[in-house]
């Protein structure tokens, strides 16, 4: 892209220097890629025609809340609660990504105790943000994936190491209908009702 195309700002801006000579790190580069997983998830969710909440503080291990109006003859406003991963150097076996997620996480989705079903939102990407989006004037495509897991029928663990190794299975790739599928009655029947 030519700096004719970009309004005569440049495609690419050099790294500044502090006084120091030391490279500073361009704001909004600690912890995008977090966010460019829990916008990933977003853009699913807008497709879906979900509604789609943040919490103002993460004290529960919840990215976003989803939710929708429901249809007639069922559950009104039926919502989900999502925890949100990006994972940029994944690996696994050739039915289930293998997730070494911290046993803190892992404690806030397993079990029934919770008035919402929770889910695990696995969103696979490369390590260089540059190769996160293609654009063109005819597409969006935001790369690779995002798989889901649940943990309801599991029991939380004691904290007598940092991290779990979660089995995230690849058969759930996280698609529009897989996204609406999430809201079934058979997820919110394994919870303990009040």
């Amino acid at each position: 892209m030519s700096e004719g195309t970009t309004g005569h700002i440049p495609a690419h801006l050099p790294p500044q220097s502090s006084t120091s000579g030391l490279e500073v790190v361009p704001a909004g580069c600690s912890g995008h890629k977090g966010d460019f997983g829990e916008q990933f998830v977003r853009a699913l969710a807008a497709a879906a025609n979900l509604d789609a909440s943040r919490r103002d503080l993460d004290r529960v291990g919840v990215d976003w809340q989803l939710g929708y109006l429901g249809r007639a003859g069922t559950l009104q406003f039926p919502s989900i609660d999502v925890q949100v991963k990006f994972w940029s150097k994944p690996s696994g076996c050739a039915d289930a990504w293998h997730y070494p997620l911290k046993i803190k996480n892992y404690n806030w989705l397993a079990g029934r105790d919770w008035q919402l079903p929770r889910f695990l939102f696995l969103v696979i990407a490369p390590d260089d943000p540059q190769l996160w989006t293609d654009v063109t004037d005819d597409r969006f495509l935001l790369r690779h994936a995002a798989y889901w897991a649940s943990f309801h029928g599991c029991d939380p663990v004691p904290p007598k190491d940092s991290t779990l190794t979660v089995h995230v299975p690849k058969a759930n790739l996280l698609t529009v209908k897989e996204l609406n599928g999430l809201f079934s009655e058979s997820f919110r029947e394994m919870l303990v009702t009040p």
